[in-house]
């Protein structure tokens, strides 16, 4: 099973949870979103691996999230997807696909599921 992380090297997190997928003997192939940024279509496919409520995947802190002038309630998935597509940073991470499923590794042991 090929694993990816969608990874931003400057994020503790993200660093963290791609130490521990190679503590586990994990080589994933690593995908840094900032410099090869996903189309909509990609975005609204890992909103659909993730699964659960789709304002999960978008960070709301950064200012080209406010300059939606949106809440992350008022966003549907099709909203989610085209902002982050636009501006890719709004993506949180790290992302860790597996297969058929993903997860958020905030923390990074939530991804050790995607494992089994």
């Amino acid at each position: 099973m090929t694993i990816t992380i969608w990874h931003n090297p400057r994020c503790s997190k993200s660093r963290q949870t791609l130490e521990l997928l190679q503590k586990k003997g994990v080589a994933p192939t690593i995908r840094e979103y900032l410099k090869q940024p996903p189309s909509k279509a990609e975005v609204e496919t890992l909103i659909d691996l993730v699964g659960g409520d789709p304002t999960e995947l978008i960070r709301d802190g950064e200012a080209e999230f406010k300059a939606l002038k949106k809440k992350k309630s008022e966003l549907g998935k099709s909203d989610i997807a085209k902002a982050i597509a636009a501006h890719p940073i709004l993506l949180q991470r790290p992302i860790v696909v597996a297969g058929k499923r993903a997860a958020i590794g905030r923390p990074p042991e939530a991804v050790l599921p995607l494992l089994k």
